[in-house]
């Protein structure tokens, strides 16, 4: 009687290892992560750019503000007017950081007497860290509780308070 080899009687089968549980254990994985993942919170500050009109300015009785801040590596130089006329100067302080109290003073004290007024224009001429913009636009921008109360008459004539001092804010020359 005739007999087969022993070698070819016992294949053996490659066995393929269960995927299954490794899948669930990834998903699971996946979503815990998510779960326990912390946002960013991005925030972000209003701005516009300078809009270039070659027509004639609109007709009103009194002329613009034209409020520009002109920053500078040991000042601010506050302009108004058009043409503009340099009316005050803000200078660094001991610790070498912008004298911005300085810089509100004077702004609620413009303000006072523009109170329609919302735009100012930040020219920066030397390269400035991030915080440091955010510090200049929050002292041009921002009324604090402990500031002076104004008031200006809506268009049914009540007195109407300002939250803000110049929140319009425009870059004047970004190159960087």
């Amino acid at each position: 009687m005739y007999r087969a080899p022993s070698r070819r009687a016992k294949r053996n089968e490659v066995k393929k290892p269960n995927l299954i549980p490794i899948l669930d254990a990834v998903f699971i994985f996946i979503f815990f992560l998510l779960m326990s993942a912390n946002f960013i919170k991005i925030y972000e500050i209003p701005s516009m750019v300078p809009i270039l009109n070659p027509g004639e300015p609109p007709k009103n009785e009194k002329p613009p503000l034209g409020l520009t801040l002109r920053i500078s590596q040991d000042r601010i130089a506050v302009s108004t007017g058009v043409p503009s006329r340099i009316r005050h100067t803000v200078m660094k302080n001991s610790e070498g950081k912008y004298d911005l109290e300085d810089l509100r003073a004077f702004l609620i004290n413009l303000k006072q007497t523009n109170l329609e007024e919302r735009t100012a224009v930040l020219e920066p001429i030397v390269d400035l860290t991030y915080e440091e913009i955010v510090e200049i636009m929050d002292a041009v921008r921002l009324l604090r509780r402990t500031d002076p109360a104004l008031f200006k008459k809506d268009n049914a004539g009540l007195d109407v308070r300002i939250r803000e001092l110049f929140d319009n804010i425009i870059f004047g020359n970004i190159q960087s």
